[in-house]
Order: structure tokens, then sequence, then C-alpha cells
């Protein structure tokens, strides 16, 4: 996955600048250099966080991407193993 250019902290920031009205959405996209999209997505993502637990959610999602290519590899594993074990 691509690493973003902003941090959790700089995207909650973002989004609170909006939440509070202090800016708009497409003063913000500008000021920043995004798209409209990206904001919205992050919007989506992380409206209502905490740094904090912006934070927790990355790390979450990284944990879970690597248990998911750990299970991929296992399962890789079991099928050469049942597939020699048919040939015995």
């Amino acid at each position: 996955m691509k690493k973003s250019r902003f941090t959790e902290d700089q995207i909650v920031r973002l989004l609170r600048k909006h939440q509070n009205k202090e800016k708009t959405a497409d003063e913000l996209c500008r000021d920043a250099g995004i798209s409209q999209a990206t904001f919205y997505a992050w919007k989506k993502k992380y409206g209502g966080m905490s740094v904090s637990e912006a934070k927790r959610l990355r790390q979450l999602e990284q944990e879970n991407g690597r248990l998911k290519r750990l299970l991929a590899e296992r399962s890789l594993e079991l099928d050469l193993l049942q597939d020699a074990l048919k040939k015995i």
C-alpha cells in the first residue's frame, strides 16, 4: 500500500478544521493539495477519531495485512502437502 504524505495527526487536524467550520472542504483541499475524493475518504475513515485512535487504526490495519499474508502462506503450504499425500 502506498505510504501517505500525511500522518494521522495531520489528517485528524485537517478534519477537525472542517468539523469546527474553520474552513470549507474546498479550502482545506486546496491548502493541503489533495482532491476532494481524498478528503471525503479520510472523513469517512477518520471522522470523529482522536489522533491516538487513528494511529491505533493504522497499526491494526498493518497487523491485519501481515496476518492475512501469513494465512495465505500457510494455506499454500497445506495445499502442497495435501497434493503430495494424494500422490503417495
